[in-house]
């Protein structure tokens, strides 16, 4: 069920600001990183135990499924990562009269170019899009 939540588009209002981002990502990464842990568990181990000595073929279905948690679960970890590094820019936009905003913009920019360039998951030109409607 998280997966397929996870394959799905998101809808989002219009007037969402960046901290919206990162909070949208940490709940992700609370989510998946459960997961993980619930999937390191020793009855989980003793299930696959089980599996491999009988030779089931749901082997195959749960390494797929696991492959792909773990994908999600570090692509939650990464970004959260990079959006923690502008929060210290976003600050102004939600603390600041207009004028004082303008002195974080550079920074701003600067960020999200280095999490474009940088970020394993978030470098697409959807995410950085979507990052920057939540800016302006």
């Amino acid at each position: 069920k998280v997966l397929a939540e996870n394959d799905q588009l998101r809808k989002e209002a219009d007037d969402l600001g960046p901290r919206a981002e990162l909070d949208y990502w940490k709940k992700r990464l609370s989510k998946f990183s459960y997961l993980t842990d619930q999937l390191k568990s020793p009855d989980v181990k003793a299930v696959l135990g089980v599996l491999t000595a009988a030779k089931s073929k749901l082997l195959k279905n749960w390494r797929a499924l696991d492959i792909r948690i773990t994908d999600a679960a570090n692509e939650a970890k990464d970004n959260v990562k990079y959006l923690y590094s502008l929060e210290k820019y976003c600050d102004p936009l939600y603390n600041s009269d207009p004028v004082s905003m303008v002195d974080a913009i550079p920074g701003l920019i600067n960020a999200i170019k280095m999490i474009q360039s940088i970020s394993w998951y978030y470098n697409t030109s959807e995410k950085i899009s979507s990052l920057f409607v939540k800016v302006s």
